[in-house]
């Protein structure tokens, strides 16, 4: 795992040269006809039982930027079996406080596996917070792994290593495919409902 330090040249918030976000526009999962845009921040996407893909099969995925451009999010229904809070602490020589180091690293999704990404509620007082909806951001700072690991940063949160992504329409032609359906984003599901109850 590639530590911060060693990430400088690790891509932002644009990572998928994401542009300006907007406003769901889109109602009962189908396309507009007049084919104007919709758009998915904020959502949840749940796989449908027949997605084959083993990245994403039986999974929920919280996306938190779509546009013209592509989409961006992170699964939050799967945990690594191999990589803990301790190692991701230890690596980046992170000091935490007792219990964190029993603290769940999901697996975000197949791109960027190197990348921490950290959804969370409140507060969201640092500028490197993206905002997703009033009550939910992202930030992938060493500062906010700081903050959790000493027990001062937000008290909910999901730590995940690498994120899923979409290109230009391909997640709006995937949902007219029957692959995902998609429900707004419920900060008790997402941060007070068991893993595998999602």
């Amino acid at each position: 795992m590639k530590t911060f330090a060693q990430r400088r040249d690790r891509p932002k918030w644009d990572v998928l040269k994401l542009a300006l976000s907007y406003e769901l526009n889109m109602k009962n999962n189908s396309m507009q006809e007049d084919k104007q845009p919709f758009f998915l921040k904020g959502q949840f996407l749940l796989a449908m039982p027949d997605l084959a893909d083993p990245n994403f099969s039986r999974t929920v995925t919280c996306i938190s930027e779509h546009t013209q451009e592509g989409a961006f999010g992170l699964v939050i229904n799967r945990i690594s079996t191999s990589i803990t809070g301790q190692d991701i602490f230890d690596e980046l020589k992170i000091e935490y406080v007792p219990g964190a180091e029993l603290i769940p690293v999901y697996i975000g999704g197949p791109v960027h596996t190197g990348e921490i990404f950290i959804l969370h509620g409140q507060p969201f007082e640092s500028e490197s917070c993206f905002m997703i909806t009033p009550f939910l951001a992202m930030s992938n700072t060493l500062d906010m792994l700081t903050a959790i690991a000493s027990g001062k940063g937000p008290k909910s949160y999901i730590i995940a290593l690498g994120c899923a992504g979409w290109g230009p329409e391909q997640l709006e032609y995937e949902i007219k495919e029957n692959s995902w359906l998609t429900c707004s984003v419920f900060e008790d599901i997402l941060f007070n409902t068991a893993v595998e109850a999602r």
